[in-house]
């Protein structure tokens, strides 16, 4: 039997193998049809739902096919209830090194992203 710890572990490996391989099936397994996707690194407030989010992953050319490293840890796991967590990580795309601040509920018997609200720094 796992832990919920073991869960999100789980579900974090999903999500950090959709983004570099830049699929939505994959993605589509961890975040929740409703969550939101939230940046203001740019000095302007980033507001997507899932139906705009996933055609930019779909159009942009995966990490994985430009021979990239993979870049993507876990920082910290934090559980606010039985049904609530919190995850700080980080990954890189291209010259972007992001800052992932996820926030997961549990329904229907499993861990999904509800909000990724993230910064981005340009590494050259």
């Amino acid at each position: 039997m796992t832990t919920p710890y073991d869960d999100i572990v789980e579900a974090m490996g999903i999500y950090f193998d959709g983004l570099y391989r830049s699929d939505t099936s994959r993605l589509a397994r961890v975040f929740h049809p409703k969550a939101v996707y939230v940046c203001a690194t740019e000095g302007k407030l980033v507001h997507l739902g899932m139906n705009e989010y996933f055609p930019v992953v779909d159009q942009r050319p995966s990490p994985e096919s430009r021979g990239e490293a993979r870049s993507d840890r876990i920082i910290s796991i934090e559980f606010a209830g039985p049904v609530t967590a919190f995850v700080r990580a980080e990954c890189a795309i291209g010259p972007k090194f992001f800052t992932d601040l996820l926030t997961f509920v549990r329904i229907d018997g499993r861990w999904q992203i509800i909000s990724k609200v993230f910064h981005f720094d340009i590494r050259g």
